[in-house]
C-alpha cells in the first residue's frame, strides 16, 4: 500500500472523496446483483455471477485505493504565487503554443484536463520557476507568461 504523502488539490479530494462516497452507496446494489445471479445455479457457468463478483473486486479494490490516497493526502494550497509549485496554474508560451497547466500531484494528474504531475518531464521543468523566465525543453523554448 502507498505509505508517503500525496498531494492533492482540495478540489481533487473533494472528487475522490465524492468517488468513494459512490463507490460505498453501490455496495449494495452490487451485493443483490451477486444474490440474483448465485440464485440461478451453476456458478461455474454463470456469467451473471462472474461479472457481478468481477464489478465488486473492483469496487472495493478502489475504496481501498481512494481510503488510503485520503489518509496520506496533502491538501496542496491555493492562491496567488511567485513561483511554480504544487497548486500553481501556469499560462506558457510553449515555442508559439500558449498553453495552460495546472501543477498537481501524481494522483490527480490528467492532461487532457491541462493538470500535469510533478513528477513529469515538463512538471519537473517548471517547478520553481518565475513568472518572465524562459527555459528550453525538448528543443522548444518555452516561456512562463503567468503564474496564478
Amino acid at each position: 500500500m502507498i505509505n508517503k504523502t500525496i498531494s492533492l488539490t482540495a478540489d481533487g479530494k473533494k472528487e475522490l472523496e465524492r468517488e468513494l462516497d459512490e463507490l460505498i452507496k453501490n455496495r449494495p446494489a452490487i451485493a443483490e446483483r451477486i444474490a440474483t445471479a448465485r440464485a440461478f445455479g451453476d456458478l461455474s457457468e454463470n456469467e451473471e455471477y462472474s461479472s457481478a463478483r468481477n464489478e465488486q473486486k473492483i469496487a472495493e479494490g478502489r475504496i481501498l485505493e481512494i481510503q488510503e490516497i485520503l489518509k496520506n493526502a496533502k491538501v496542496i494550497r491555493g492562491g496567488k504565487r511567485s513561483k511554480i509549485d504544487l497548486g500553481a496554474t501556469a499560462s506558457l508560451d510553449f515555442g508559439g503554443r500558449k498553453l495552460t497547466y495546472t501543477l498537481v500531484g501524481a494522483t490527480e494528474a490528467n492532461p487532457l484536463e491541462g493538470k500535469i504531475s510533478n513528477e513529469s518531464p515538463i512538471g519537473k521543468a517548471l517547478l520553481g520557476r518565475k513568472a518572465g523566465e524562459s527555459f528550453d525543453f525538448n528543443g522548444k523554448k518555452v516561456k512562463i507568461v503567468e503564474i496564478q
